[in-house]
């Protein structure tokens, strides 16, 4: 089978998921509005969601390095279905973390297995096929966002958990039997090399998870992507109580989310593209810097304009997204390809970590405060210093595993006169 093939299956696995992270700020004020619940409340199950969605990730990215990602994204498609139809069931808190969870570890299969595709069939082309799977994730969204708006209106937030999750459950099912590991020796992939007339990375050691996991390179990266992480989760997760805030109407605030899913996937393909040719560092300065302007310049310039609200939140997201196809390649730049689908859920992790400040402890914060700015500007703050250490990339060595010097021999001095 042609691995454009498996590419678009990936494609529209992750897109339906989407709706789990992208279209999750629709569902928060009905849900607040039917059972009485608080801002932070309702935003730890989002926590939750994403501390499975990325925590599960290394322990089944192994597996599927060895197996395959078919059996996984099978069983996740059944998971996400459950825990989404369940949401709008549940009449407990304890119910909507639990239900949440449930499909946050569905999701992680499928993300998982979904961009190990893109990474093993396409060595010659990371960035761009690491930008269409996350562009599924990032845009799938705005398949749903109408759909969604219209159910919600119309019955209520319950019903839209129901049709959407049956719908996205079957889909990704089907999907499913398309994902398996290629054969080193598929010419479709044997001797492809990326072109760049930049110097762009390329790993002749393939590394393990634990091999990797004893080099600085790795740590630097997860603590990249973790401050990253945090703006465009933020935006995610808050963007209708900011809306609030700013005095955004409610049509305005639907068009934000469609718009924000629109640019969330272009931004992955755009920058992962880039990528190939210009080299992840590179790419990383000048799209971290924009994200950095554009969440300074949220609440200032969109609280006078819808317009403008609209436009540099897209802008956020546009900046944010391609964290998502240009770490999971620049990661098999530093550690190779063989076992990039356990790597790269190990740095992907950080995003679970991101998610408790930019969930929880985020609405807490404004809860507290009675303003975003804080939120905001620290976020903007985090991805200035991104952009700095991605500069400072550029310089580093490329890993090198610990040589094994075997076992240490004492001299025994001879008792003999």
């Amino acid at each position: 089978m042609n691995r454009w093939v498996r590419l678009i299956g990936s494609v529209v696995a992750m897109a339906m998921i989407a709706n789990f992270q992208y279209a999750w700020a629709l569902f928060v004020k009905p849900m607040m509005g039917a059972t009485g619940w608080k801002l932070s409340d309702v935003q730890w199950g989002f926590t939750l969601f994403i501390a499975f969605e990325t925590w599960v990730q290394p322990f089944a990215g192994r597996f599927m390095d060895r197996l395959g990602p078919r059996i996984f994204m099978s069983v996740g498609a059944v998971m996400c279905g459950v825990g989404w139809v369940g949401m709008g069931k549940t009449h407990s808190l304890m119910g909507l973390y639990a239900l949440y969870s449930l499909a946050g570890i569905g999701a992680a299969l499928v993300y998982c297995g979904s961009t190990i595709v893109g990474l093993k069939w396409f060595p010659d082309k990371l960035g761009l096929a690491s930008g269409l799977i996350a562009a599924g994730f990032g845009s799938g969204a705005a398949l749903f966002v109408p759909f969604i708006a219209h159910i919600i209106r119309a019955e209520n937030y319950r019903a839209a958990f129901l049709y959407t999750g049956i719908g996205q459950g079957i889909v990704i099912l089907l999907v499913s039997q398309l994902m398996v590991n290629p054969d080193p020796n598929d010419p479709q992939i044997a001797g492809k090399k990326a072109q760049s007339k930049f110097k762009v990375r390329r790993q002749a050691e393939q590394f393990t998870s634990a091999e990797m996991l004893c080099t600085p390179q790795f740590y630097m990266l997860y603590a990249m992507m973790l401050m990253m992480g945090i703006g465009g989760l933020m935006v995610t997760a808050q963007v209708g109580s900011v809306a609030d805030t700013l005095g955004i109407s409610k049509a305005i605030f639907t068009l934000a989310i469609f718009v924000n899913s629109l640019a969330n996937g272009s931004g992955r393909i755009f920058w992962g593209w880039v990528s190939d040719h210009l080299g992840r560092e590179r790419t990383m300065i000048i799209a971290f810097l924009i994200q950095a302007l554009a969440l300074v310049s949220v609440l200032h310039f969109g609280r006078n304009s819808p317009f403008l609200f609209v436009a540099l939140l897209a802008m956020v997201l546009f900046t944010w997204g391609e964290i998502y196809s240009l770490f999971p390649a620049a990661m098999a730049d530093f550690f190779g390809i063989k076992h990039s689908g356990s790597n790269y859920a190990f740095i992907y992790s950080s995003k679970g970590v991101a998610s408790i400040l930019a969930g929880g402890l985020a609405a807490l914060l404004f809860e507290r405060t009675g303003t975003w700015t804080v939120v905001f500007y620290g976020s903007a703050a985090l991805a200035f210093i991104t952009s700095i250490m991605a500069a400072w990339l550029i310089y580093v060595p490329q890993p090198t595993k610990l040589k094994d010097a075997g076992p240490v021999t004492v001299p025994i001095k001879s008792m003999e006169p």
